[in-house]
């Protein structure tokens, strides 16, 4: 049991109620242990394991498909915690400093001292400014998924789903299964790309046949696929008495150059996903950036261990790597906390959650592989295509800067357009300035940095 005399800002505190955050919470209960979890939404689970409404009645089944499994022992293990740990759900952490989160829920602001923390903040939408993007219905891949698991509602009745990575197509087959008409899925990278994947096979045959098993459900359905689609466009457009989105899109296989025209009330896009990693730089947790997927990602030692003592990182939020991972992290921060406090750690279960971790790791270069950021489509986005929608800058200003600024560097270009200053803080915005700029200036991405995080690192009441 928990020792009643435990002070509050002895006690660990975990950001985030996903997959990673309810392991770690369990990992350290058992260790007699009672942490704090602090987590945005208002029951556990993640993006990944989101609960709707009771009244819904939608079965797991129905929500998480192939997954409903993991997610009932996610949810499940969250509920077998009750008292052991404190429950602060609905609250979002906007600053940290040293020992100290501040949060608000519901208006009302608090200061949390702490001594360890292991932010498991998860990942969100990696958007690429499309000409159109900006018109009513067009949503990210995450967006219409919450729209699904959280409100029992779609995002449209015919959907057109563009982007890469397993969620484009995980995405498209749960809207299908829930009765909205699929009306295409694009898909930016080319079918021989992706199969690249087949290599990951003898890491984890059941991984890789899941993700061919959601293209398979996608084609059975008679769902119109374009792989290696080029030059996606959004436009608004009339149909009958009504408007209506339009789609178009140069398909480059297998008759290069066919340009298509689709139809729709909605449009779902996202290029894979980045770490929600604002914290961990608030932190002073040192960045490097990965060259294989275009991001910047805060470093740790792989046990989630971090260069800042008392901050340790798990799941998406510390690299992307999926939810059977980000249990393996949750658990395997949480065993590095313990280790740190001088508490006995059961060295073959760390030993057995490293081993996975490294298997993974070999899986995970196999997919980014096989879905590769497409960089070219965000060096490319025309002039008069919004890039920041928060500040209506748009790819041309940007480039303006880049040339008479001079902006060697994505914060001095923040500084002269506004880029990245609006309620996201550049969080959807910042991956493709950088891209273009770096191109405008003729320099690796890397080389022009990313945008600096500020508190609040989400938008909050201004009554704080």
């Amino acid at each position: 049991m928990a020792d009643a005399a435990q002070s509050v800002s002895d006690r660990p505190v975990i950001v985030g109620a996903g997959p990673a955050g309810v392991r770690a919470a369990e990992r350290l209960v058992e260790a007699g242990l009672s942490p704090i979890v602090i987590d945005e939404g208002v029951t556990a689970g993640g993006q990944i394991y989101r609960r709707p409404p009771a009244i819904l009645g939608r079965s797991a089944r129905d929500l998480y498909g192939s997954e409903a499994a993991k997610a009932d022992s996610v949810h499940q293990a969250f509920a077998r915690l009750g008292s052991r740990i404190t429950h602060h759900p609905g609250t979002t952490v906007w600053n940290i400093r040293p020992g100290v989160l501040h949060t608000v829920r519901d208006r009302r602001f608090a200061e949390l001292a702490f001594r360890d923390v292991i932010l498991a903040t998860g990942a969100m939408d990696r958007v690429i400014p499309l000409p159109g993007w900006t018109l009513p219905g067009v949503y990210s891949l995450g967006g219409a998924q919450i729209a699904l698991k959280a409100q029992g509602a779609g995002i449209g009745q015919r959907v057109v789903f563009i982007g890469t990575g397993p969620l484009l197509w995980l995405c498209a087959l749960q809207y299908a299964k829930a009765g909205a008409t699929v009306m295409a899925v694009i898909d930016t990278t080319p079918l021989a790309t992706s199969l690249a994947a087949l290599r990951a096979l003898r890491y984890d045959p059941r991984l890789v046949w899941r993700g061919l098993g959601l293209m398979a459900g996608v084609h059975r359905r008679g769902i119109r696929t374009i792989q290696g689609g080029a030059e996606p466009a959004i436009a608004r457009d009339r149909e009958g008495t009504r408007d209506i989105l339009r789609v178009t899109v140069r398909h480059d296989s297998p008759r290069r150059g066919t340009l298509r025209s689709i139809p729709c009330d909605a449009v779902a896009l996202g290029f894979g996903v980045k770490p929600e990693a604002q914290l961990a730089e608030l932190a002073g947790v040192p960045f490097a950036f990965d060259q294989v997927t275009h991001a910047w990602l805060p470093q740790h030692d792989g046990t989630g261990r971090t260069a800042v003592p008392g901050v340790y990182l798990a799941g998406d939020g510390a690299g992307i790597a999926g939810a059977d991972a980000a249990e393996v992290a949750g658990r395997r921060a949480a065993c590095a906390l313990l280790a740190d406090r001088g508490l006995p750690v059961d060295r073959a279960d760390v030993a057995w959650l490293d081993a996975w971790r490294m298997r993974n790791a070999r899986v995970r270069a196999a997919l980014e592989a096989a879905f590769p950021f497409p960089a070219h489509l965000a060096q490319g986005i025309a002039d008069e295509t919004i890039l920041c929608r928060c500040e209506s800058i748009s790819g041309g200003a940007l480039r303006e800067a880049a040339r008479t600024g001079p902006a060697p560097e994505i914060n001095r270009a923040k500084a002269l357009t506004r880029i990245g200053m609006g309620r996201c803080q550049g969080r959807v915005c910042g991956p493709a300035a950088a891209e273009v700029l770096a191109a405008a200036i003729g320099v690796p991405v890397a080389q022009v940095g990313a945008l600096r995080a500020q508190p609040p690192i989400k938008p909050i009441p201004i009554t704080a």
